[in-house]
């Protein structure tokens, strides 16, 4: 027997993730080991490098969590500076009675040319430095991350509250909502560190404090007492050399700080800070000429110095000008953008003949529906109604295109299929929806109406009058909210003449992604796209979901061997799609409640038409009997109404034509074969239709 050696794979390495380990361990030789003067040149340099490739890099970002390596940057780089702060001070130390130079060139730079090499100069300059920094920036600095993270953390549960409402709306998918997620967990995280991180800086400079003095102390004992220097050359000696170090640690830890306090105070934007500074002081020219106004007042003060005041004036007037001049050229480009392009004859005539799939026609009056700049909200509800639609019916419906129409009324829209006008509706101005399910409603002051896409009993009321409908039982919707409904039950009913050719063939393209065989079998080979759209807009006519392509397709495949009449394919389709097809239809019981057919009337529609006939039977019987049809439904639907939504129950040979004969006056009447019907489901019926 053999032993199976697994193979595991690791993340491949490259030379950055040896970095941190390798400072690690060389912080801890710093601190332990003393360094030649040399070697300590080169890493303070390094030093001063990283804090100004920090500084750079928190100017340029666009988002703090775009530098999220920052507080543990941070605490490395205090340690690496501490850690060059002993070495030094060992150095200086052990060595100082050797001259300026014994603890490196960098030092000696720092304490003779920087301070000019007087000693009392440098330790005043050294002081300075701790002031600004510790008592200003890195208070500042621990302060704005401490109240960023603390805001950040409370606005965590909004955040998560809205990109779950833009997610149920339909405005992002769920691949967007979970990298929003994400983003808003990054930034928490980020903040909660940058407070703990700023306080590391914080301290940073009072450790460079002490370690200052006990050097100067230190050094000076050693000198005196140890070497014999005297007292003054000792004194001046370690102090120089101490400065030199103090300010070789203080100027990049004033870096890290500024850096810090960049990101802490940084909104997210679309440019690096230098040109949001730019562009912001810049955009407008007023406040640069009063500051020009003002310099130029300050020269003619007497005793101040006049150029230096002139030239500042002059150079604020510049940018005055330049600003001034920026924004007259904007003004221009966003004119020219806003003026349409001149188009071609052929270009007009192209849009003059083009016919969108379906539009909507509104009066003046609705326009602030529309118009998101005056807070409406139907272009949003109609995006979100698309993806919805998506999902119920199986297919993308075509853009909803909305234009303005000076010949309706104010408040009047029309719904427009290929350019035909199929639904229209006008509202009242100023008032809300109240709705009622109920035959006999209730009292309520308002205009007496119907709900436009279901045709039940509503009032216009005013929006005073809302807390009184919902208490006597009404439902009280927006006219947006009413016209959005109005036009989905539209594209519902007319969604068949909506799936087009080259959609469906787009539908198949998708599928033949994920089954090239089942595609390929059947289209071409056993059936044209055209005879598949047939299927597909039949299934839609009647307000069947095509979602489930796959069993849809399966299933002509099956058929297809021994027939291609459409309505036997279609019927077909739908007993494939039984469990779907009944669910919506169910009650709140779990029971289907139906309107059974009388057998006589059923033997006279079998025997009226031929079952392979795809033509439509209105005409095939005498007037009387669909007249006497429509009664009996017409009547169990008004007695019915209000306790549920029943469907027609017959025989499948039956059922198509029966649909086919009452589509015209109930285009929303289901109606069902017993093979449609899964065994577990409960059948309940309501009545007889003679």
């Amino acid at each position: 027997m053999t032993a199976k050696v697994q193979t595991i794979e690791l993340p491949a390495q490259t030379a950055t993730d040896w970095f941190v380990p390798l400072g690690a361990v060389v912080v801890v030789f710093v601190m332990l080991v003393p360094l030649p003067a040399m070697l300590l040149d080169v890493m303070l340099s390094v030093n001063i490098t990283a804090s100004v490739l920090v500084l750079l890099s928190a100017m340029y970002i666009l988002r703090p969590v775009q530098f999220s390596v920052f507080p543990s940057l941070l605490l490395l780089l205090t340690l690496y500076r501490l850690s060059l702060n002993l070495a030094s001070s060992r150095r200086i130390l052990l060595h100082g009675n050797e001259g300026a130079s014994a603890a490196g060139r960098v030092i000696e730079a720092f304490g003779q040319f920087v301070v000019g090499g007087n000693y009392v100069v440098g330790f005043v300059l050294f002081l300075a430095l701790i002031a600004i920094q510790y008592i200003v920036i890195n208070h500042g600095a621990v302060r704005i991350a401490e109240v960023t993270a603390r805001f950040n953390l409370d606005a965590l549960p909004g955040k998560q509250m809205a990109i779950d409402a833009d997610l149920n709306a339909g405005l992002i998918d769920e691949a967007q909502a979970r990298s929003r997620r994400e983003q808003i967990t990054r930034e928490a995280d980020f903040y909660g560190a940058m407070d703990g991180a700023a306080r590391f800086s914080q301290r940073d400079s009072l450790a460079t404090v002490l370690i200052t003095a006990i050097n100067i102390v230190a050094g000076f004992l050693i000198g005196v007492f140890q070497l014999d220097i005297p007292f003054q050359d000792a004194l001046k000696t370690y102090t120089v050399l101490t400065v030199g170090d103090g300010l070789v640690t203080m100027i990049p830890s004033l870096l890290v700080s500024v850096a810090g306090g960049m990101i802490a105070t940084r909104a997210s934007s679309q440019a690096s800070l230098g040109l949001d500074l730019g562009e912001q002081l810049m955009a407008r020219s007023r406040p640069l000429w009063i500051a020009a106004g003002v310099m130029m007042a300050l020269a003619l003060i007497p005793g101040l110095p006049k150029f230096s005041f002139v030239l500042a004036a002059a150079g604020a007037g510049a940018l005055a000008w330049r600003a001034g001049q920026k924004k007259t050229a904007q003004e221009a480009a966003a004119a020219a953008a806003a003026a349409p392009a001149p188009a071609s004859t052929q270009e007009q005539l192209d849009t003059l003949l083009k016919l969108d799939d379906l539009s909507v026609e509104i009066g003046y009056g609705l326009v602030p529906l529309v118009d998101e700049k005056q807070s409406g909200q139907l272009l949003q509800r109609i995006r979100a109604l698309r993806r919805h639609l998506a999902l119920q019916l199986g297919f993308l419906v075509p853009s909803i295109h909305i234009t303005d129409n000076l010949r309706l009324k104010a408040r009047e829209y029309v719904v427009l299929l290929r350019g035909v006008e199929v639904a229209r509706w006008e509202m009242e101005p100023d008032c809300l929806l109240a709705i009622s399910s109920e035959a006999a409603p209730p009292n309520l002051e308002g205009i007496i109406t119907h709900e436009p896409a279901f045709g039940v009993a509503a009032r216009w009321i005013a929006p005073a009058l809302q807390q009184q409908a919902l208490a006597a039982g009404y439902a009280v919707v927006d006219q947006t909210s009413v016209m959005a409904t109005h036009i989905a039950e539209i594209v519902k009913q007319y969604a068949h003449e909506l799936l087009t050719r080259q959609e469906s063939k787009r539908l198949l393209d998708t599928l033949a992604a994920a089954q090239p065989k089942l595609v390929e079998e059947l289209v071409p080979r056993v059936l044209s796209l055209g005879e598949v759209q047939k299927v597909l807009q039949s299934l839609l006519r009647e307000q069947v979901s095509i979602r489930d392509l796959p069993t849809i397709l399966e299933t002509l495949l099956d058929v297809s061997a021994v027939t291609k009449n459409p309505v036997l394919m279609v019927e077909a389709a739908r007993q494939a799609l039984a469990r779907a097809l009944v669910r919506p239809l169910m009650s709140d019981d779990g029971k289907l409640k139906v309107l059974t057919l009388d057998p006589e009337i059923e033997g006279e529609i079998v025997k009226a038409f031929d079952p392979n006939a795809a033509a439509s039977a209105s005409g095939a019987l005498q007037p009387s009997f669909l007249r006497r049809l429509l009664e009996s439904l017409r009547g169990l639907l008004g007695e019915q109404l209000a306790a549920a939504s029943p469907v027609v129950l017959c025989s499948s040979p039956a059922r198509y034509h029966l649909r086919r004969m009452l589509e015209p006056f109930l285009p929303r009447l289901v109606v069902l074969a017993p093979t449609e019907i899964p065994t577990v489901v409960a059948v309940q019926s309501l009545g007889v239709l003679r």
